[in-house]
């Protein structure tokens, strides 16, 4: 039996500059300092000797019932021992913002609350008598080095270690006695019914609670600062809404508050397939994600964060300077780094064994054609009938990016999944590179620019050599123009309004997807054994694809099937309601990075579009009869 927890089974917390995940038996087993993309500090999640940090009872490892403090980021575990109950709160701080100094790496606004720096574990006694045990042992450096622990003050409730090289220093403080062991600090307590126990580990410069008050208070006030986050959110009195709540909130802890980005996801390396090779490091921002970013934040009413992680996606494109030459990649750093090299660490196990574990991303320099069109949607979503909003040095830049696409459209790409093969004429590429000249020329007619004509003609080009090229003698859209394959990929035709729900072959297109391409009603990508993706065996059913053909059936009018769909896939969430990047359908257990943010990004999509249909059922059948409103984007 693996050592190892299923990846769904993690708890995700985040304090919007650093997060870590914490398995059922109360273990830190992912944390990365000072940034979520830096080494891991603790690394049992891909090798059970790279570090890893425990607070809980001594003698349970299964927890009793586990879950978030409702609308947070606040996990809550409830313990029963043969002695007794216990009840542990973790938590990352949030705290009042320091304004003594700036912090250089800051380009956002500040708001009143955000990291303190601080992970508070704390523990309650409710029946009994309870031990409770403190156990941190970190790894620097990706499990490579550890430090010497030292006492800090004249008492033995505070400690401190570092390793040998950089600035990174950890004290571990509370009202428990601490002690040493090699590389490991330790102490343990009992506690009897009412009383409470507390630890803190901390790694910056922000307040750190030092006694029970403090950090009682401490742990109120961070529930307050996610739930009245939470409270802005425009999301319906609905059974799915627990669903959008926490999809939100996960979005939210991915996201890096000093610069906007949003992490595609918190982990780097848990594999696509079990003990396989496919194992990526997902700690970056896709430009990809950015139109569903930004239509996501805005239908659950989080205008800030959508201005803000345009404003980074315009600063990582321009390099921070608008009067200079805007440069697309696929992907970058959360600070906007653009050079993602990717190394392995040769020295680790990876979870579950499997192997590789990367750092950095390969990927960052392939070509993919999507890119231009994912940008210029995503400033679509933002400006739409505003172009004129538009200031000039940011319009020149994107205006290059509709003429890249114009210029490179009938070049072959990587293609939207970034398989390592051969480049090939994919029909979705073409498709997102009309999108960039489509969106483009919609812009410039309404800020009165003379190139609007010259991109709608380049748009219209693009769309009959794909419906020429990219549609297979059955009358489905194909993978690219070599292969009468399906891709989920092509999906976003219809999302990306290339032809309407009522055409014929978008329709047989989703049809044929939604019975060909699955496993157990769930989508693949695509079939490993026709695509060149670089690496042999299966991966698991793609989640978002899944959640994108839920969107596609109800709006092609299969609203029945696609609520089963959709009901199936909210089944099949892990049990903080968190998902990874895929599942397999014969053991249910999820598979890839975690938690994903493309997942919940295309669960909140689907799920908002099927309340809405129900909502204007329920509108029709008391005897209205509004006009249809719909997400799929015209052209």
């Amino acid at each position: 039996m693996s050592t190892f927890p299923p990846v769904a089974d993690y708890a995700f917390l985040s304090n919007c500059e650093q997060s870590c995940l914490v398995a059922p038996d109360g273990s830190v087993e992912w944390l990365c300092l000072p940034r979520p993309d830096s080494p891991s500090v603790f690394g049992a999640l891909l090798d059970r000797t790279a570090g890893e940090f425990r607070f809980g009872p001594t003698s349970a490892q299964v927890p009793h019932h586990r879950r978030y403090v409702p609308g947070t980021m606040v996990l809550e575990t409830t313990w029963h021992t043969p002695t007794g109950w216990l009840v542990v709160h973790d938590l990352l701080v949030m705290g009042r913002t320091e304004v003594s100094h700036r912090r250089a790496d800051y380009r956002r606004a500040l708001t009143d609350f955000g990291a303190t720096g601080v992970l508070l574990r704390t523990a309650t006694c409710i029946g009994g008598q309870v031990e409770v045990m403190v156990d941190c042992s970190p790894l620097f450096g990706y499990g490579t080095t550890g430090g010497t622990w030292s006492y800090r003050g004249e008492g033995y409730v505070s400690m401190t270690v570092a390793p040998e090289e950089g600035d990174l220093r950890l004290d571990l403080a509370g009202n428990i006695r601490l002690g040493v062991f090699g590389i490991r600090c330790y102490g343990r307590t009992t506690l009897t019914d009412g009383e409470s126990a507390y630890v803190t580990l901390s790694w910056g410069a922000g307040s750190v609670p030092g006694s029970w008050e403090e950090a009682a208070a401490a742990l109120n006030a961070t529930v307050g600062y996610w739930r009245d986050w939470l409270n802005a959110a425009k999301v319906p009195d609905h059974p799915w809404r627990p669903y959008l709540e926490r999809s939100a909130l996960t979005l939210k802890g991915l996201s890096y508050a000093p610069t906007g980005a949003i992490m595609a996801a918190a982990t780097t390396s848990l594999p696509e397939t079990p003990g396989g090779a496919r194992n990526w490091d997902y700690r970056f921002t896709w430009i990809r994600d950015s139109a569903f970013m930004l239509r996501s934040l805005y239908e659950l009413g989080f205008g800030w964060e959508a201005i803000e992680y345009l404003g980074f996606i315009i600063d990582a494109v321009s390099s921070g300077d608008r009067d200079g030459p805007f440069e697309l990649q696929i992907m970058y750093g959360i600070g906007g780094e653009r050079e993602l090299t990717e190394r392995t660490l040769d020295h680790q196990s990876g979870w579950r064994g499997a192997r590789p574990v990367r750092v950095g991303n390969g990927a960052w320099n392939q070509r993919q054609h999507d890119v231009w069109g994912m940008i210029l949607d995503a400033v679509d979503v933002q400006f739409r009938r505003n172009a004129s909003q538009i200031e000039m040095p940011l319009w020149q830049g994107l205006a290059g990016f509709v003429q890249a696409a114009l210029e490179h459209w009938h070049e072959p790409d990587q293609g939207l999944w970034e398989v390592r093969g051969e480049p090939k004429h994919f029909t979705a590429s073409k498709v997102m590179c009309w999108v960039a000249a489509s969106r483009g020329a919609d812009l410039a007619r309404q800020r009165g620019d003379e190139r609007a004509k010259q991109w709608q003609a380049g748009a219209d080009e693009i769309r009959a050599e794909v419906l020429e090229k990219g549609m297979s003698d059955r009358g489905v859209f194909r993978q690219h123009y070599h292969t009468d394959d399906l891709d989920a990929s092509l999906l976003l035709l219809l999302l990306m309004g290339f032809l309407p729900p009522s055409d014929e072959r978008m329709r047989a297109t989703v049809l044929a997807i939604a019975d060909g391409l699955t496993k157990d009603d769930l989508v693949l990508r695509y079939r490993v054994e026709g695509t060149d993706t670089g690496f042999s065996g299966e991966e698991g059913t793609f989640t978002i694809c899944s959640f994108w053909l839920v969107s596609a059936l109800a709006l092609i009018g299969q609203t029945d099937r696609a609520r089963a769909l959709c009901h199936k896939l909210l089944s099949f969430a892990g049990p903080l309601l968190l998902y990874a990047e895929e599942i397999d359908t014969t053991t249910g257990e999820h598979l890839g990075n975690f938690p994903q943010a493309f997942t919940h990004l295309a669960l909140i999509e689907a799920v908002s579009l099927l309340i809405a249909s129900e909502l204007e059922e329920d509108v029709k059948s008391a005897g209205w009869d509004p006009a249809a409103s719909t997400q799929v984007r015209s052209g």
